[in-house]
């Protein structure tokens, strides 16, 4: 057997072409054409292409892209107060901080000063909560974009054990919640998680978040299960042992080119719902 491999490429285009009619109607309704700033503090090589990337995505659609560029030497109070600032602008309808910040900067409270309702990567304590108690809030992009694929694959979440392998705040956590609101029985392993290959084995989702090369072994795939390669280390490869998963899982997906998509085009559709529901349109 030989995994299907999920195509996170062709489903982000999908949601991307969906979310562009959405703001051709936005604008044709309002006038008002969906923004979403972006926030780099700092000019660390990573993050300007991810900002660029997403500022890139945000036009490709039709939407506006804001860019705000500030120093390295930024201090907590000065974001915040230019966070703030976008999050009183009516034109501004998402708000996207790009992480990591430079280490002296209080990001958490960065993050808070985020409106919930403007906070389209789902990184506050209040988008949290959302999440967690199944209200409509925002999804941390890269859980929200797994989600998705999953539906897109027809995938059955409900009833399934799944394995979350990390439990960072901006990904295996908020995985979990999401698994956990689609009736999923989860469990989530970290660093101490003792006999980690027996648990995951147990699996019939395993969702790998851990930031280390090929970390997850094949052989600890329960044969016929999905995997989720949320990882992305040097030399294009994920978090999992793909050559050797791939022939027991019965779909997998690559990397590049499965998860990453979707991150981006999470953030984008969540930042079109984000315009619509402050302009008060039910339809889009």
């Amino acid at each position: 057997m030989t995994a299907e491999l999920m195509d996170g490429k062709r489903v982000a285009a999908e949601t991307l072409a969906a979310a562009e009619k959405r703001v051709a109607h936005i604008i044709d309704q309002t006038g008002v054409v969906p923004c979403l700033a972006t926030v780099l503090v700092g000019a660390d090589p990573a993050s300007v292409t991810y900002t660029q990337m997403k500022r890139k995505r945000c036009e490709g659609i039709g939407m506006r892209s804001l860019k705000v560029e500030l120093p390295e030497s930024t201090t907590t109070e000065q974001l915040v107060a230019e966070i703030t600032k976008l999050g009183q602008d009516d034109a501004v309808h998402g708000i996207l901080l790009q992480h990591p910040s430079p280490p002296h900067v209080d990001e958490r409270a960065a993050f808070e000063a985020i409106p919930v309702g403007k906070d389209v990567d789902g990184v506050t304590f209040g988008s949290f909560a959302h999440m967690w108690f199944g209200e409509a809030g925002f999804a941390s992009c890269t859980p929200g974009g797994i989600v998705r694929l999953l539906d897109a694959y027809n995938v059955k979440i409900e009833g399934k054990h799944a394995v979350v392998i990390g439990r960072s705040a901006i990904l295996g956590k908020p995985m979990a919640g999401l698994l956990l609101d689609r009736n999923a029985t989860v469990t989530i392993c970290h660093s101490r998680t003792q006999n980690l290959g027996t648990v995951v084995k147990q699996a019939d989702i395993v969702v790998a978040a851990v930031g280390k090369p090929q970390f997850v072994q094949g052989d600890w795939i329960k044969p016929g299960a999905v995997v989720m390669d949320a990882g992305y280390n040097p030399g294009n490869v994920g978090d999992v042992d793909f050559d050797a998963a791939k022939g027991i899982a019965s779909m997998i997906t690559p990397v590049p080119g499965g998860v990453g998509p979707m991150t981006i085009a999470t953030l984008i559709d969540q930042t079109v719902t984000a315009a619509a529901r402050q302009l008060n349109m039910q339809d889009a």
